[in-house]
């Protein structure tokens, strides 16, 4: 379903999600000796490995901690989320925004929302901070929650006949998922009078949709990406393919507010429309170096417009770079978050996994955008009109600049 958790993003994301790589290196249980084995293949490297952060002192110390807490700490304790705890704490003390400790179940659905299917019954969900009120802000096609009628703007008002207003966001999410084949009960108001609805949805297998398209007007197809999953490929290829047949004469890509998201994705939708050569290269601190290579054997010629912000975050921005590196498009909108560096998970043994920075990536002309960000070739703030909420100058300046071409 439904929400996605900010840093739940896919294996090369950006600022608001955290995490990038091409495949997990699965490690052992002890996290200590895990960072410690990578930190020593670096001998110039300036930073106390973890192993050293489990000395004979270091230990004795914890043992005088616990001693404490056990003694005077005015409530009951939890092993497993002191452990947790401490494990997470050692992740901070890298003093990496990207780099993360998860728990078991945290682990479980990063890896499912990263994939981009899921159990579920297939509606993305908001939460208004000020009310509490949950509103469904999308119904997937041929979703569960279509199939019971669900709409979107329905305001989720009972699941299993429980009110869920006020409540956690993630929790009524995690309530409303399941197993597949299941029935979840869920009561929705709907319509200014609020009318009181009980629908009944069948849980199933969910392909979340992560990429919007129609054609605008003068034949200019437009295409929405939300994130780089790994389902993303199949609909950014199903999205050209149809505009193309329909005679597109311009396109505008946005990928405004994108956090980022899968490496190979991002890799393997540029190659649909770049020449051959470099999409993007990374180097660790080793100084191993890494080249991804595009073989250009896709004939993109159509005029190309990409709608940026500074939400859009490292995988979209190995998207821009590459873009505007090659000039096959203009680059629209505010400069970028500014997130050139990579992370990649490490599995644990017992079902919990470790989110690591291990290198910084370069667009194809060597530029590293970390902190920068990339500035647009057309510089335009986005500016709401209150008479037409629904108007858009940041795409119609896009369209603007594909008529012109």
């Amino acid at each position: 379903m439904e929400n996605k958790h900010s840093f739940l993003k896919g294996a090369l994301c950006g600022a608001l999600a955290m995490f990038i790589g091409g495949g997990a290196i699965f490690g052992g249980v002890s996290l200590g000796k895990n960072v410690a084995e990578k930190i020593r293949k670096n001998e110039n490297n300036s930073i106390q490995s973890s192993e050293s952060v489990l000395n004979a002192e270091s230990k004795e110390k914890l043992k005088e901690i616990e001693k404490i807490i056990d003694e005077h700490y005015l409530r009951d304790t939890d092993t497993e989320d002191l452990e947790d705890g401490m494990y997470a704490g050692i992740l901070a003390g890298l003093n990496d925004p990207y780099s993360t400790y998860y728990t078991e179940e945290e682990t479980k659905e990063l890896f499912e929302t990263t994939s981009g299917e899921y159990i579920g019954i297939g509606a993305a969900m908001s939460q208004n901070l000020d009310t509490g009120i949950i509103t469904v802000s999308r119904v997937y096609k041929d979703s569960p929650a279509e199939k019971a009628g669900m709409r979107s703007e329905d305001i989720l008002y009972k699941v299993e006949g429980e009110e869920v207003t006020g409540e956690e966001l993630d929790e009524v999410v995690a309530d409303i998922k399941g197993e597949e084949g299941t029935e979840v009960h869920i009561t929705v108001l709907r319509g200014e009078e609020r009318e009181e609805i009980e629908l009944t949805a069948v849980r199933g297998k969910v392909e979340a949709q992560t990429v919007e398209f129609e054609m605008k007007e003068d034949q200019i197809g437009y295409i929405s990406v939300s994130e780089f999953d790994s389902v993303t490929l199949g609909q950014f290829e199903q999205a050209l393919t149809t505009l193309e047949e329909q005679d597109m004469q311009g396109l505008v890509i946005d990928l405004r507010s994108n956090p980022g998201g899968n490496l190979d994705t991002v890799c393997n939708m540029l190659e649909l429309i770049l020449p051959e050569g470099t999409i993007v290269s990374t180097k660790e601190r080793s100084g191993k170096e890494e080249e991804i290579r595009g073989s250009g054997k896709n004939d993109f010629d159509t005029p190309l417009a990409v709608l940026v912000n500074g939400y859009s975050a490292s995988a979209s921005e190995i998207f821009a770079g590459a873009v505007q590196d090659y000039k096959i498009g203009t680059i629209v909108g505010t400069t970028t978050y500014g997130k050139g560096v990579v992370q990649q998970l490490f599995p644990l043994d017992d079902g919990t996994c470790v989110k690591v920075t291990i290198s910084e990536y370069f667009t194809p002309k060597g530029r590293n955008i970390d902190g920068k960000g990339i500035e647009p070739d057309v510089s335009v703030e986005y500016v709401r009109d209150e008479a037409d909420p629904e108007a858009d100058n940041q795409l119609q300046t896009a369209m603007d600049v594909l008529r012109e071409q």
